[in-house]
């Protein structure tokens, strides 16, 4: 029996074929969408598709709906879906007698426009929900992984970037590397930080600041790395600032530092350039918890250190000429240390035998320093003037959480009781 087939119609094949082509959906599941879409309506109409075959062909666009129905006796018609009368099976083939069934092809313009509206409907939230379980699958498993996008737009607190099927990628104000300045157009690096899914609704965030992202790139432009002759154990970064690594070779003949910076420098410029100039120190790790914090306090040299294991605190003697180079600009290199080696480190000038004999107590002090701010001090475990003298004026200001003008006012009564 030649058959007539239907027309998806233009608009419907060509949104079918513009996902297929940029979703990179495979046929078998295009096929399985398109029917499913089908019976949806066809459910609707007649209450079950059951007894329904659906023939789709989406390279060419058309389809086939056949209806499959019993032939029973004239007037014993209890379900005209799925039984038809003797009289009307032979209007469609004369020799069909009762108990055969009959397959008789559906044209589905005639259902009607609100049937035809149905199915784009359905078809289209069909579409939205695979092109949303495509991007997740998409970008689940790359999570922690440098990808590029396109700038396309830029707002104040994120910035929508495009991959090369077009999908948006969210980049955070928080995410961003301070001084990074982009322009509409421009590619942009970073990693993927994770794929949030709220109501199937995936929304891939990138990062530029995450330790994670000076890993990939430490990996790229390192062999030894990428070859697992040198490890990775420890980053930790100030963005756009500066950052420490930490790394290990079980090789002897290899050295992971050297490794790392390259002759001049070279396998680190690239990596400072796409960091905004952020300064990257390589030391090398170890797992006696006294030498890291020695090593990641570099560039100043450690005296002795006093360990709170329990507590993850460390407390680091250095000579008085050492203290401002272990603090570091805007104490960074300290809280790099710390946040690299996971202690609290607090530093201290050596004090000699002579300059703690002549120590005095700081409730003595308490005509010219206000009570409060003495005990603020005194809650820090210092007592004396010159166990505050010996500690760093940022660290002062921190941990006591007094204002800086208050530290200095206390510093330089008590400086001026020694001159």
């Amino acid at each position: 029996m030649a058959t007539k087939k239907d027309s998806l119609g233009p608009s419907m094949i060509e949104t079918f074929q513009e996902f297929k082509e940029t979703k990179n959906i495979d046929r078998t599941t295009l096929v399985s969408v398109l029917e499913e879409s089908f019976r949806n309506v066809i459910a609707k109409l007649f209450g079950s598709d059951a007894n329904f075959d659906v023939i789709v062909n989406p390279d060419k666009g058309d389809f086939e709906i056949h209806r499959n129905r019993i032939v029973v006796a004239d007037g014993e018609v209890q379900d005209e879906n799925k039984e038809i009368s003797l009289t009307d099976a032979q209007k469609i083939e004369p020799d069909y007698e009762i108990g055969e069934e009959v397959s008789e092809e559906v044209n589905f313009s005639k259902f009607g426009r609100r049937a035809i509206l149905n199915l784009r409907q359905t078809l289209a939230s069909k579409i939205l929900e695979l092109e949303h379980d495509s991007l997740y699958n998409k970008y689940k498993d790359r999570v922690g992984q440098i990808i590029s996008g396109e700038v396309y737009q830029m707002w104040k607190r994120e910035v929508l970037l495009i991959d090369d099927e077009g999908n948006e990628l969210h980049l955070p104000k928080s995410e961003q590397i301070p001084s990074d300045n982009y322009h509409k157009g421009e590619t942009v690096r970073a990693i993927v930080l994770r794929v949030d899914n709220e109501n199937n609704n995936p929304r891939i965030i990138l990062s530029r600041t995450s330790p994670v992202f000076l890993e990939r790139l430490l990996e790229a432009e390192v062999p030894e790395i990428n070859d697992g002759l040198i490890t990775i154990k420890r980053v930790a970064r100030m963005p756009g600032e500066r950052a420490k690594v930490a790394v290990e070779s079980y090789d002897d003949r290899i050295d992971p530092v050297g490794a790392c910076v390259g002759v001049k420098g070279s396998r680190v410029h690239g990596i400072v350039r796409e960091l905004c100039n952020e300064n990257i120190d390589v030391i090398n790790y170890s797992s006696n918890v006294q030498l890291f914090i020695q090593r990641a306090l570099s560039p100043a040299k450690v005296s002795s250190i006093t360990l709170d294991v329990d507590n993850h605190k460390a407390e680091v003697y250095l000579q008085p000429e050492e203290v401002s180079l272990a603090i570091g600009r805007s104490g960074m290199n300290i809280k790099l240390a710390s946040m690299l080696t996971d202690f609290t480190i607090d530093v201290y000038r050596v004090v000699s035998d002579n300059e703690a004999d002549e120590d005095i107590y700081l409730d003595e002090f308490s005509d010219e320093v206000d009570q409060w701010v003495i005990d603020a001090i005194k809650s820090l475990g210092m007592d004396t003037a010159k166990a505050v003298l010996n500690a760093p004026r940022e660290m002062l200001i921190e941990k006591a959480d007094l204002e800086e003008e208050t530290v200095d006012h206390l510093l330089n009564v008590l400086r001026a009781e020694f001159e």
